[in-house]
């Protein structure tokens, strides 16, 4: 295609964007401006527009089909070729397979008895590494065992004095109770007065390190520094039947349980806390899989047993003992 038949065609594609009808209005547009500015349906003899239309129309669409049967051709040649190196590819794959293959070979009677007793000898050398390595992993796991034992009862030891978690994996104390999930913690300080308790009257101030609830004239029931940090922004507080403060503190470390509110407060042992299945499906993917695992290699440690850390260590070393049978693993010290 020549330069002369694309030098409109900025112009052209303005006016086609224009028409919402598509061509058919396109065209009309055109003929409507030759009839109206031009003489060409009068200018000249009978039938002669006609004729140019059909002259053009004729010329253009043979150009078109060859176009058109021209991009069908391309794109079928481009088909077979591929069609083809793909044929090829296969084929030097197979015959690559094929030459790495086993190939038999016939042996004298001398070169089959001597191959016979090194395969003997082999396979003896084989039983030694295994009752060897059955030996050296069943070392570490009797160690595992006692160190476990040991371990737990370190672990009890450590948390027997810590409080017991409640139905909502905090605490029930004396002047209020708390319950928490992985995102956000609930506080309900109930006041012992006389008096029907307001809105004014009710002194909550919470910070990102610190908390401060209480009525103004009386003693705060909770101040201090908190467990963890937390969203000011997205934290609140409420009055309940003039009687009872209800905080809502939204963590930001959402990974972690807390063992307590502020750092004066007894500790709960977090390994007895009871996720709920809900509140973890409510979590995105990655952020459910690192809780679960974290809360799995809580349980594991709790009870002597190896993370999944550990757990993959173990695997992989197992996995390449019986990839290298001819190793002595006899004297090998694991950890």
């Amino acid at each position: 295609m020549g330069d002369e038949d694309e030098k409109y065609d900025g112009m052209l594609l303005v006016m086609a964007q224009q028409h919402e009808g598509g061509i058919q209005e396109l065209v009309n547009t055109f003929f409507s401006f030759l009839r109206r500015k031009t003489d060409f349906f009068t200018g000249g003899d009978s039938g002669a527009p006609e004729k140019l239309v059909k002259d053009a129309f004729a010329h253009h669409n043979k150009l078109a089909l060859k176009a058109h049967k021209e991009k069908q051709m391309k794109q079928e040649k481009e088909k077979k070729e591929k069609a083809e190196r793909a044929t090829k590819l296969a084929e030097e794959e197979r015959k690559k397979k094929n030459d790495d293959g086993p190939r038999i070979q016939e042996l004298t009677e001398e070169e089959a008895e001597k191959l016979q007793s090194e395969l003997d000898k082999k396979k003896k050398d084989e039983d030694k590494v295994v009752s060897a390595t059955t030996n050296a992993e069943k070392a570490p796991e009797k160690a595992d065992e006692e160190k476990g034992s040991e371990s737990e009862g370190e672990e009890d030891a450590k948390d027997k004095d810590k409080l017991k978690p409640n139905a909502g994996n905090g605490a029930d104390l004396p002047n209020y109770k708390w319950t928490q999930t992985l995102s956000e913690v609930d506080l309900v300080v109930p006041f012992d007065v006389k008096f029907r308790i307001k809105g004014r009257d009710v002194v909550v101030d919470i910070q990102r390190r610190t908390i401060k609830v209480g009525l103004k004239g009386h003693p705060p029931v909770i101040e201090g520094q908190l467990c963890n940090e937390v969203k000011v922004e997205e934290s609140s507080w409420l009055l309940d039947d003039g009687k009872v403060v209800t905080v809502h503190l939204e963590k930001i470390n959402k990974m972690e349980w807390w063992n307590k509110i502020v750092t004066t407060d007894p500790e709960i042992n977090t390994k007895k806390v009871c996720p709920e299945n809900s509140k973890l499906s409510d979590l995105d993917g990655e952020t459910r899989g690192m809780v679960e695992k974290m809360m799995y290699d809580q349980r594991q440690k709790s009870m002597g047993l190896p993370t999944s850390e550990e757990q993959k260590k173990q695997d992989i070393l197992k996995k390449f003992m019986s990839q290298h049978p001819e190793m002595d693993f006899s004297k090998a010290k694991f950890s």
